[in-house]
């Protein structure tokens, strides 16, 4: 047992050196395993923390939640310095919140309220346990935003950049209140507007000073003005209201609002008080609708059309991706304006100008030309000259409808209940009465290539007035070139020298003149200022009646044709073709003429009328007739024939002397004023008088012959004269005279031929 002693002491002394070392082995592990000393915190910090995170509910809900990725807490009162920062405000629903992140934040706990100096980001609309899914406004960057925890507002004074589910925007100073889901932007505010799809090649871009975005009204509030761009479009105004759906942009409400487009060929400007403008979910213009001194204008290479009216709608249609303007409605007091452009050859057309209370444009496909103009209500057309030439012209209408052609050029127009009114331009320095017409209906035809108007119709009860000129049938035509007006069917023209009526007049509105055809009837007054004969009478008018009657030179020149009868009063003139020279006092007269003269007897022994008591008439017929006022001097030519009461005249010619016509006495019928219309008649060419009475019958022959009516004289001389009588017998002789109304007889005879005479023996 002693012997075991000293082992144990040696075992225990082991065991203990065994249990210090491995003490002192463990000791240095934990000493080294064990945690680094804490460091001092820095000076104004109370406390550090990593993966921070506070939240605040409500009885409905989560309110507010924060989470940062490392947290410092200031020594001042509840001031929290945070880093990787994430702020969630949750809505109502307490599914839907609105995220703020920022790389770094100050968050005061005691006033709930979180700024971040540098970039922060807003992101609004995210469904909890969802990514984040489209919305109205998507995201908002911006620096030194301050957020309250208690309202949710973020607010920042510095420019802020927005991406927008269709677009994007920015602005200096940004207000977001989430309870009211309301965004302000403070001024220098630019949204752009992407299209439904958000990759429309024509984007919307809307400038404002301040704007007000109401998520829950899907509205948008610019003041005190706006601008709105799209392509080569562009509208402004005052204060404007935009309206949102998920699509975008769908309508735009302005005030004093004006807006153009322009594009290579076209360019259109528009204002008004007040515009409304509606647009497709792919964000083309559909309407537009100006209340208030409403103007549209547009202008291409052809000219330029202005509308003024109360309202203004402007229909379009989407090509392309485009607003082609497809329709536009005037009401109210409208005026539009088309002026032409100037020509490559220097010349332009009237400019046009329609007046109605409601008039609509219809556009052409593509939207650059006008392709119809029509009013709902009566109307006035006016062309108003840009050139020496051109007339004035009114056109007053219950409804027109106009066709226009190629490059906005007027084609034609119809109007119902129609009349016209044309300034004419001035004749020998003295101002012109204007033209005017009615009619129930009534058509236009223009020039293609110069837009001028060649042909205006008109028909039903036509009527037409130029000073003392009138005129009425049933149609009318006016070709603008000639300047000639055509009246068909039952067409009657009077003025200052008389009346006339045909089937068809053509007027010279240049002039006086005018050519009647068909079944024409005439009256003409008198030649004032000619001698006055009983030919061409002062005191009574000139009747017609003819197939064919023209006028030349201001109506100087009168022609009838055509199986022609003229008269005055009781004289008559037939012939296939008459002319009445009022400037030379002629009266000229071809082709189976026959002329009638009755005498103007008065109560005078010498001068008493036909054995019967009833008038007495001259008739002379002949191929060719010329008389001439001058010297009252009436030529038959071409194989002559004269008849007066008993006696008959055949000549080769003859010329027929007229009695002067004398004014009438106060107290005495015109017709009673003077005595035989013939006054003296000469024959010449194998001439032959036969005068056939009850009791004898006298021929008389000779080349040349005179018969003085008043004395019943007549005068045979040259060709060997010769006078057979029944109770005389025959005489020859250089010169016979004898008398109709008794029995004288006068020979003259020669020396180397004395006359000779043949008595026959009464039995």
């Amino acid at each position: 047992m002693r012997r075991a002693r000293p082992f144990f002491l040696f075992a225990i002394i082991g065991i203990a050196g065994y249990l210090g070392v491995t003490y002192l082995q463990r000791m240095e592990l934990i000493r080294k395993r064990a945690p680094a000393a804490l460091a001092a915190l820095p000076l104004g910090i109370n406390a550090t923390a990593s993966d921070w995170h506070w939240e605040k509910s409500t009885g409905e809900g989560p309110a507010v939640a924060v989470r940062a990725k490392s947290f410092r807490q200031l020594e001042e009162a509840n001031r929290i310095e945070l880093e990787k920062i994430e702020l969630k405000i949750y809505r109502k629903n307490g599914k839907t919140y609105d995220q703020i992140t920022s790389d770094k934040a100050i968050f005061d706990i005691g006033e709930g309220s979180l700024y971040s100096e540098g970039e922060a980001d807003i992101l609004m609309g995210v469904e909890e346990g969802a990514e984040p899914s489209p919305s109205r406004v998507i995201r908002i960057k911006s620096s030194g935003i301050q957020f309250d925890s208690k309202t949710g507002k973020a607010t920042t004074e510095r420019e802020a950049i927005f991406a927008l589910e269709k677009g994007e925007g920015r602005a200096v100073g940004a207000v977001y209140d989430p309870g009211t889901r309301e965004l302000l932007l403070k001024s220098k505010a630019r949204l752009t507007w992407k299209g439904q799809d958000g990759e429309s090649p024509h984007p919307i871009t809307v400038e404002s000073n301040e704007v007000i975005y109401k998520e829950s009204e899907s509205k948008v509030w610019l003041s005190p003005w706006a601008k709105m761009t799209r392509e080569n479009s562009v509208l402004e105004g005052k204060a404007t209201l935009i309206h949102l759906d998920k699509s975008g942009i769908r309508k735009v409400e302005t005030s004093d609002a004006k807006g153009t487009d322009k594009y290579p060929k076209r360019q259109l400007e528009y204002s008004a008080a007040q515009l409304t403008m509606s647009m497709s979910e792919k964000s083309t213009v559909e309407r537009m609708e100006a209340r208030g001194n409403s103007r549209l204008v547009t202008t291409s290479d052809q000219g330029v059309t202005t509308t003024n009216a109360d309202a203004v709608d402007l229909e379009f249609t989407a090509q392309a991706g485009e607003s082609i303007l497809k329709r536009v409605t005037a009401r109210g007091k409208t005026i539009v304006e088309s002026k032409p452009a100037v020509r490559a050859d220097k010349q332009q057309a009237e400019t046009r100008v329609m007046r109605s209370e409601v008039v609509e444009l219809s556009m052409r496909s593509g939207g650059h030309e006008i392709d119809t103009l029509e009013t709902k209500t009566p109307g006035v057309l006016e062309f108003l000259p840009n050139r020496p030439g051109q007339h004035k012209r009114r056109v007053e209408g219950a409804q027109f409808l106009v066709h226009y052609g190629a490059g906005n050029q007027i084609d034609s127009f119809r109007t119902t209940q129609a009349s016209t009114r044309t300034e004419n331009e001035p004749k020998q320095g003295k101002p012109s009465p204007p033209s005017l017409t009615w009619s129930r209906e009534m058509t236009a035809l223009f020039a293609p290539k110069t837009g001028e108007m060649t042909r205006l119709e008109q028909w039903g009860d036509f009527r037409y007035e130029e000073g003392d000129r009138k005129a009425r049938s049933e149609r009318a035509l006016l070709d603008n070139v000639s300047g000639r007006i055509t009246l068909l069917q039952g067409a009657r023209l009077a003025d200052a020298t008389g009346t006339t009526a045909a089937d068809q007049i053509v007027l010279d509105q240049k002039g006086e003149d005018f050519l009647a055809e068909g079944n024409v009837t005439s009256s003409r007054a008198p030649d004032k200022k000619g001698s006055g004969s009983a030919m061409l009478a002062r005191d009574e008018p000139v009747q017609a009646k003819a197939a064919r009657m023209t006028t030349y030179d201001k109506q100087s020149l009168v022609i009838y044709e055509g199986g022609t009868n003229l008269w005055q009063g009781a004289s008559r003139l037939q012939a296939e073709r008459i002319e009445i020279d009022r400037k030379n006092s002629q009266l000229r007269a071809n082709g189976k003429v026959v002329s009638q003269l009755l005498d103007k007897q008065k109560d005078d022994p010498k001068n008493p009328k036909s054995k019967n008591g009833a008038p007495v008439y001259t008739l002379i017929t002949a191929p060719s007739l010329v008389y001439t006022d001058k010297d009252r001097l009436a030529h038959y030519t071409g194989g002559a024939f004269l008849r007066r009461e008993e006696l008959d005249v055949k000549a080769r010619e003859i010329r027929a002397f007229l009695s002067e016509e004398k004014k009438s006495e106060p107290q005495k019928p015109a017709a009673e004023d003077s005595g035989a219309s013939l006054e003296r008649a000469a024959a010449d060419g194998s001439v032959v008088i036969v005068q056939v009475t009850p009791q004898r019958t006298r021929k008389g022959m000779s080349d040349h012959a005179d018969y003085l009516v008043n004395e019943g004289k007549v005068v045979l001389e040259e060709g060997q004269p010769v006078l057979e009588d029944t109770l005389r017998g025959v005489t020859k002789g250089r010169q016979l005279i004898y008398y109709a109304n008794d029995d004288r007889l006068l020979v003259n005879g020669v020396p180397a031929q004395p006359a000779a005479s043949k008595l026959l023996r009464r039995k």
